[in-house]
This record gives C-alpha cells, sequence and structure tokens, in this order.
C-alpha cells in the first residue's frame, strides 16, 4: 500500500509540475503558446483559472497523499519479533 502512495505521490508532484511550468503570471508563458485555439473558445482569463485551480487541486492532493502515507507504515515491533533481551 505504501508503494501505491509513493507512485500516486510522484505522479501527482509530476502533474503539478507541469501546470505551474505553464503558467505565466503576466499572461504570456507557455499557455498563449499550446492556447491557440483553445484561448479563441475559452479566453485567456479561463485559461488562467482553470490552470490555477488545477495548481490548487494538485497541491492539495499531494498534501493529503504525504499525511495519510505515514499510517500505512508497517509498525517495527508489532507482529512477529520478539523483543531483544540483553
Amino acid at each position: 500500500m505504501l508503494v501505491l502512495f509513493g507512485i500516486l505521490v510522484i505522479i501527482a508532484s509530476v502533474i503539478l509540475g507541469m501546470i505551474v511550468l505553464i503558467q505565466n503570471p503576466k499572461g504570456g508563458g507557455l499557455s498563449s503558446s499550446f492556447g491557440g485555439f483553445g484561448n479563441q473558445i475559452m479566453g485567456v482569463k479561463q485559461t488562467t483559472d482553470v490552470l490555477e485551480k488545477g495548481t490548487w487541486l494538485f497541491a492539495g492532493i499531494v498534501g493529503i497523499l504525504c499525511v495519510l502515507s505515514p499510517a500505512f507504515i508497517p509498525k517495527q515491533g508489532a507482529a512477529g519479533s520478539a523483543p531483544i533481551k540483553i
């Protein structure tokens, strides 16, 4: 289960990085290069709103997965191993 959380965190982090790199606060950046036809339909303002919501969504997903993943780490002395006596 811990491996699943790790894979999900990596995927969400890569997507978050891509979204952040596409954005430009001044409205230029890569979003204008890839937007083309999409900007004519949705407009630049709505494109930046979608990118901002995506940033917050994937940041939240990464945060939640990082907080929940320690709950699935197996406990060391809980099952199967006897305590070492010196």
